[in-house]
């Protein structure tokens, strides 16, 4: 009887707040999704939710002297959708080098190159004729036969293009070092609100994939080194005998251990040397696959023991580089910590791989950084952030094309968290509002205030930064404050278990928080996502009465952020009082205060943190 009353009581509660939070606005294919039942108003996946999934086995080789990259891979796709697919949807990023291509920025000739080259393509065995001449990055191919629903297709095609000349998210690093990712073509996403994702990359804008599983063969010529995504399931049949023995080791190893020294590498002590080698990797439940590969680079690893696993830690890297030297030590502690702090959710994967490149950018248990050897401080801010993404897309699954603050605002805010743990408080925040908040609080220009919510792939320079980076980090820290680091902590675990291996969308985010917190946050996410605000706090108005101090605080820019009001006592003491972003909630416009004053007071402040003011001039009264 008890435990009757118990739930009644809780269903109640849910339905109350879910009844709220319809007042969000919700376009209308998420309408349809919640009425389709595969998405519902507590933030979970619906009943009937789906996603479609694929096994891929991949060759690929590649010509460091031709510079191109060829491969042959066989899909088999799973339909499990409720319609009948009467076409395919095929994506190749790397199409964004076509001359002819959309593109966001401008960019060199050494960008551009002739783009994918289709030699093959068969659906179920049957071979279909299709001219790759004119492709674009999202390409649509009518199919002879539907696939059915619940019904899987085997799709293989062969394949070659060329590496681009200049490197940024992949190509030539250097000559014989080239990063390949996004290196095969890929059946797109067919989600339950937006069907086939059509959208074009545009070389802004990032990815947005399904969960699939990868088997991966890659042939390069003797003395090329091959760090991938995955397991490495072939060390014995392409390394030489003591740099095995070195590499195995750092699987057991808390130690930073040398694999492969430069002399090593120029006297051909490192690989088998068969004039190619077969390099093998496996990566299942994985948005993308991508490598890298060098006949130079020295090779750095170990490896960190988590509650559940131990996790491979290497890193590749030009000799001399001072902050790669220390990657694969950042590298332990990022994994250690996200795994126990923030997010607090293990490390999902077996590796994690750096390589030194040009793009800062992120991929499933890899990443490509430039180097910033004169700044220790700010390299190891990249590899903070970028190791940060393996939550947010490659463990959630978001989509980033459409709604880049479900990924890269997380990231940012785990910088943060992470930066104040290694560099302390002080220094990681000053870091933070000079690198990330600074440049968009001090802009006064229409695009800065441009909704959360907005879809990423309708925006473009600073508005896209700005919203996918720091407004969007800020609110997920706003949150953090309002909440309590439990009940934060709480509502962040519900929303990743919820979503964990599938596609959230905003409102799923949204709703899961609602559930996950036991409180409707609909003013906070109107407030935050659904609005044209900024940070600007104005101290209006402050008077003390024997002990008692009135305060008037008038929030202009409209953001319901935390602040402190700093008191200055005639003695020169100083007190501070915190407010977090629930003083907003019953009126976001402004709010009055009594505090209490020890004695009397010589100045007020309002300090906002990290949150800087637009107008920091009408923060301070002197009385």
């Amino acid at each position: 009887m008890k435990i009757k009353i118990l739930l009644s009581l809780v269903y109640i509660v849910v339905c109350n707040i879910f009844l709220h939070a319809q007042e969000l606005y919700t376009p209308r294919h998420i309408k349809q999704a919640y009425k389709n039942e595969t998405r519902s108003l507590t933030g979970a996946p619906g009943a009937k939710y789906w996603q479609n999934r694929a096994q891929y086995h991949i060759q690929v080789t590649v010509n460091p002297e031709t510079k191109i990259v060829s491969g042959k891979e066989r899909i088999q796709y799973e339909n499990n959708s409720p319609n009948a697919l009467k076409d395919l949807v095929i994506h190749f990023a790397n199409n964004v080098h076509k001359p002819t291509a959309a593109r966001a920025a401008d960019v060199s000739t050494d960008f551009l190159t002739s783009g994918l080259k289709l030699k093959s393509f068969k659906v179920d065995n049957k071979v279909y004729v299709i001219d790759s001449k004119d492709w674009t990055t999202a390409n649509r191919i009518k199919l002879n036969k539907p696939v059915d629903p619940k019904s899987s297709v085997t799709v293989e095609m062969e394949w070659e293009y060329p590496l681009s000349l200049s490197s940024d998210r992949e190509g030539q690093i250097d000559p014989g070092t080239y990063f390949c990712a996004y290196a095969y073509p890929r059946i797109a996403v067919y989600d339950d609100y937006n069907g086939w994702d059509v959208l074009e990359h545009n070389g802004r804008q990032e990815f947005y994939n399904d969960f699939n599983d990868y088997k991966v063969e890659i042939r390069v010529p003797k003395n090329y080194v091959v760090w991938a995504t995955g397991s490495f399931l072939n060390p014995e049949e392409v390394l030489q005998t003591e740099i095995l023995d070195r590499f195995k080791k750092s699987l057991i190893s808390d130690q930073v251990i040398t694999v492969a020294n430069l002399k090593e590498m120029e006297t051909q002590k490192v690989t088998k040397q068969h004039d190619w080698n077969i390099w093998k990797f496996e990566a299942d439940h994985i948005v993308d696959f991508c490598f890298a590969l060098s006949d130079h680079y020295v090779w750095d690893a170990s490896s960190v023991q988590l509650k559940s696993k131990r996790v491979s830690v290497q890193a590749a890297y030009l000799n001399g580089t001072k902050d790669f030297e220390q990657y694969v030590g950042w590298e332990r502690y990022c994994i250690d910590w996200f795994s126990k702090n923030w997010p607090g959710v293990e490390y999902p994967f077996p590796t994690m791989t750096a390589i030194q490149g040009f793009a800062d950018m992120e991929y499933p248990m890899m990443v490509n950084d430039s180097s910033v050897p004169d700044n220790l401080m700010d390299a190891r801010q990249t590899v903070d952030h970028e190791i940060a993404h393996t939550y947010f897309p490659f463990y959630m699954g978001t989509n980033e094309t459409r709604y880049a603050f479900m990924d890269e605002g997380w990231a940012t805010a785990l910088e943060l968290l992470i930066g104040m743990d290694e560099n302390g408080e002080e220094a990681a925040k000053q870091l933070f509002k000079e690198f990330r908040v600074k440049g968009w609080i001090q802009d006064p220009a229409t695009e800065q205030d441009q909704p959360l919510i907005s879809l990423s792939s309708q925006l473009s320079g600073k508005g896209y930064g700005n919203n996918a980076y720091i407004k969007s980090a800020l609110s997920y820290l706003a949150l953090k404050d309002y909440l309590g680091d439990e009940a934060f902590r709480k509502a962040l675990h519900h929303y990743m278990e919820n979503w964990n291996g599938k596609h959230p969308t905003p409102w799923d985010y949204f709703y899961s928080f609602n559930t996950g917190s036991g409180k409707n946050l609909n003013w906070f996410w109107n407030n935050w996502y659904f609005s044209n605000h900024y940070i600007d706090l104005k101290l209006s108005k402050v008077s003390q009465k024997n002990k008692t101090i009135n305060l008037v605080i008038e929030n202009n820019g409209g953001f319901a952020i935390p602040f402190d009001v700093v008191l200055t006592y005639m003695d020169g003491e100083k007190e501070k009082i915190h407010f977090t972003p629930q003083i907003w909630e019953s009126n976001q416009a402004i709010t009055t205060l009594k505090l209490k004053a020890k004695a009397k007071v010589k100045e007020v402040v309002l300090d906002n943190d990290i949150f800087m003011d637009y107008n920091s001039d009408d923060n301070r009264v002197t009385l």
